[in-house]
């Protein structure tokens, strides 16, 4: 059989666990038993290990356990937490990791996992990839590692990464397929009532507009501005009109106070507000494109295509929000 170990810590998110540990049981019921998944977790202490949801979880091994063979493991793979973006350095962890990667064949992280294999030195000159929201902290924690900030999952040699959460499940899914062929992941995914493999990247997911800061900042100004006449061409002249301000001085200011160009924050207003107006409504594709300034629907599926890997169409099918029961 196949061992796979989950490694588990205080404040760890309980879905990375049991998401990833449910594909392979489950997987277990479509192969010959021989061929199966042995299912184990290894935890730090205090035992037994409180999860960030308050779930408290058991673990079959601790990291100092004497005489532990892991030399016939499969896969080691480190869960997230919520916390794991700020938390100092765990030396045994850390210690155990580097141990672990240099045995099994294949080891990894669900979600900010990620930040721990970095701290073992495990991210360095690998892509990798970790929840949107905690992709550019990582990047700039662990400038050696190449992260891939809209991909689901990433296969570099033996490490293997996922994205946010459920996306644990897309990477376990993955792991099913590559030991046991497409036929018997989408089997998983079909009890499981999951997608056996996801169109697009976790873009799609996130917000592309922060929140508005205070009123009188050049961010806020162009943003509620922006927001406000999506349908006009919106070009850097008219902006630095509404700034008050030259057209190269106010380019240079808006990349400086809000890390992207004038036309890059344009078109991440007319996505959002287009993505919103998919998620929300049956207006169609052509009139939210005329709304959102794109000027056609080919145009907007233009730039969904190459944003999300997906068409307006299919976002929509994804995360139509239903109708209220009358």
């Amino acid at each position: 059989m196949r061992t796979l170990a989950v490694v588990i810590f205080p404040g760890v998110q309980s879905l990375d666990v049991s998401g990833p540990m449910d594909v392979f049981a489950e997987a277990n019921a479509f192969v010959a038993p021989q061929d199966g998944y042995r299912l184990l977790t290894v935890g730090t202490a205090p035992y037994p290990v409180r999860a960030s949801n308050g779930q408290q979880l058991g673990a079959d091994h601790t990291l100092g356990d004497a005489g532990l063979d892991i030399s016939d493991w499969d896969t080691v793979l480190v869960a997230g937490g919520p916390e794991l973006a700020h938390a100092p350095d765990h030396a045994p962890l850390s210690e155990w990791l580097r141990a672990a990667a240099a045995t099994v064949p294949r080891y990894g992280s669900i979600c900010t996992g990620a930040f721990l294999l970095g701290r073992a030195g495990l991210l360095d000159g690998k892509h990798a990839t970790t929840h949107w929201s905690d992709a550019a902290q990582l990047a700039a924690l662990f400038p050696l590692a190449w992260i891939e900030h809209d991909r689901i999952h990433v296969r570099d040699g033996r490490l293997v990464t996922s994205a946010g959460v459920t996306a644990g499940i897309d990477l376990a899914l993955a792991l099913v397929a590559e030991d046991h062929g497409q036929a018997v992941a989408l089997a998983v995914a079909k009890r499981l009532l999951v997608l056996a493999q996801r169109q697009g990247g976790q873009s799609q997911f996130s917000p592309y507009l922060s929140a508005a800061t205070a009123p009188e900042t050049l961010s806020t100004v162009i943003q509620v501005y922006v927001m406000g006449h999506l349908a006009e061409s919106l070009s850097v002249e008219q902006l630095a009109d509404v700034a008050g301000m030259s057209a190269r001085n106010f380019a240079r200011q808006f990349v400086k106070e809000m890390g992207v160009t004038p036309a890059e924050f344009v078109q991440r207003a007319r996505v959002d507000a287009a993505r919103s107006l998919l998620e929300g409504g049956a207006l169609a594709p052509k009139a939210i494109a005329y709304r959102c300034g794109f000027g056609s629907a080919a145009r907007m599926r233009l730039v969904f295509t190459r944003r999300f890997g997906v068409t307006p169409n299919q976002y929509r099918d994804s995360f139509r929000v239903a109708a209220s029961p009358r």
